[in-house]
């Protein structure tokens, strides 16, 4: 092992029972070599590249060389994929261990494409250069979009091919999050039948994300509502920017509350609540409007895991669970309402907002209006070429929202709440394939300047007001992968 360079490691999953994980190391690459590097990331973690050479950061963020501290193991855990339940684990991931940064804050610090484990199911355990720098860009995105994420630290590529479709060159990433908890783990842990090792679980998620929840009555299902109220405020923030997570499987829910696991993820840019851009996604499961019904589905898989811990009668544990579950579909539908009023400056309570809400969308379908920018527009007034606006319902409707704004106390405060809630750029789906593609060739200029723009989400830019226009029509069919 190496010094560790501002590492800090404080490992406790490894002291959780035996069965959640499997010690090992990545497996070393052949030639590994320093693609990106998120120094900003990495001065709020308290780490210090500087005075290493990029080929031995290269080493370090490969995994070829192990870090002080460091503690490799492969978490397992299992999900329903599609609705189907399958076990799992870190099939392609090794965690190094929890750093604390400099505010004792603990992150996961996690390796994705750092080869087989025992949870491979045959797989090679190695990513894709390009699935990678998708994670990198989405994840930051989300990042200065104020939604909760895992990060980026790093991108290097490894100096092997990984065999897809195509041979494609490999890479590993390094991942940063508060924690690898999901809602796989419970049902990992509850499918092995292991109450004692369901009850240590529990207390350590709330011990690492919940601690105001340690002296709860019942720590289960003080837990399960701690975690319902943070996923339905993530998949409002999701739906906010127009993101489609695209693989909402449970091992990809986090019980912290964080965006996890970038795969075939896109931005909807024309409004059609049915948009899909997954190419496994046959049927929609995922679509951008069933969102929010799949969280819900989740979640009653979580509190399913958790039955022995909340009633030992398990009749009883399944009604106080119906019950709990039950509460999803307001809890939901208040954060909703809540968010689409910032989004249009309403500050007050009036009765005609959730019909204007929803007269809004009614009209950006029908027109196939672009998301994001019909917001901007609201806010600007610049919409150029676009459909929308010579529709003479929403020359009446706009009409109507200018006259609801006036019932706010102060309409400066309403364009203020607008401009906080509504991106000026997202990461536009054709402007990633676009830096992703000369990327792969090793022109990496359009991959940096999109990480410049998306840190400045809300800000106007009229230099790069072409990162703000949704594909051209020619470029409206699109499919995104999971590089697995």
């Amino acid at each position: 092992m190496i010094k560790n360079f501002g590492f800090k490691f404080d490992n406790t999953y490894v002291d959780l029972p035996e069965i959640m994980a499997t010690k090992l190391p990545p497996v070393a690459v052949k030639k590994p070599k320093l693609v990106v590097l998120n120094q900003t990331l990495a001065d709020s973690l308290g780490l210090d590249f500087s005075e290493n050479t990029d080929e031995l950061n290269a080493e370090i963020l490969s995994g070829n060389k192990l870090i002080e501290g460091s503690c490799p193991l492969a978490q397992a855990y299992c999900g329903h994929q599609f609705g189907h339940f399958v076990m799992l684990g870190d099939g392609r991931a090794i965690l190094l261990g929890e750093h604390l940064d400099p505010k004792q804050q603990r992150w996961d610090i996690q390796l994705k494409g750092s080869g087989r484990t025992p949870y491979s199911r045959g797989g090679d355990g190695r990513a894709a250069l390009g699935p990678m720098l998708r994670e990198y860009i989405i994840s930051e995105a989300i990042h200065f979009l104020n939604i909760p994420t895992t990060r980026s630290l790093a991108v290097v590529t490894t100096g092997e091919d990984v065999l897809r479709e195509t041979n494609l060159k490999g890479a590993v990433l390094t991942r940063v999050a508060s924690s690898h908890l999901r809602v796989g783990t419970f049902q990992y842990i509850a499918a092995k039948q292991d109450i004692s090792a369901l009850k240590t679980l529990v207390d350590y998620a709330i011990q690492r994300h919940y601690p105001e929840l340690i002296n709860a009555e019942n720590k289960a299902i003080a837990l399960f509502s701690a975690v319902m109220t943070r996923q339905i405020n993530l998949i409002v923030n999701w739906m906010r920017v127009s993101f489609i997570h695209g693989v909402m499987n449970t091992d990809n829910m986090s019980i912290s509350g964080e965006s996890i696991d970038y795969g075939p993820c896109a931005f909807m840019d024309h409004y059609d609540t049915k948009t899909v851009f997954s190419s496994i996604d046959h049927y929609g499961r995922y679509a951008y409007g069933s969102q929010p019904v799949i969280g819900q589905w989740n979640l009653a898989r979580f509190i399913e895991s958790l039955f022995p811990l909340i009633d030992r009668d398990g009749k009883k544990a399944e009604k106080i669970a119906n019950d709990l579950i039950a509460n999803y579909e307001d809890l939901f539908a208040n954060a909703f309402h809540k968010m689409m009023k910032n989004k249009l400056g309403m500050i007050s309570d009036e009765d005609q907002d959730k019909r204007m809400m929803t007269d809004l969308f009614k009209l950006m379908h029908k027109n196939q209006a672009d998301y994001t920018n019909t917001f901007r527009y609201l806010i600007n007034g610049k919409f150029p070429q676009e459909k929308l606006l010579n529709d003479p319902d929403f020359i009446i409707w706009e009409a109507e929202w200018k006259k609801r704004l006036s019932k706010n106390q102060n309409s400066e405060d309403a364009y203020k709440l607008m401009i906080k809630y509504n991106p000026v750029f997202i990461p536009r789906n054709h402007k990633v394939e676009e830096a992703l593609f000369e990327a792969e060739k090793g022109n990496f200029s359009k991959f940096l300047l999109l990480c410049k723009i998306i840190k400045k989400p809300y800000d106007e830019d009229l230099n790069q007001e072409d990162y703000t226009k949704p594909a051209p029509a020619s470029n409206r069919v699109y499919k995104t992968y999971c590089g697995t």
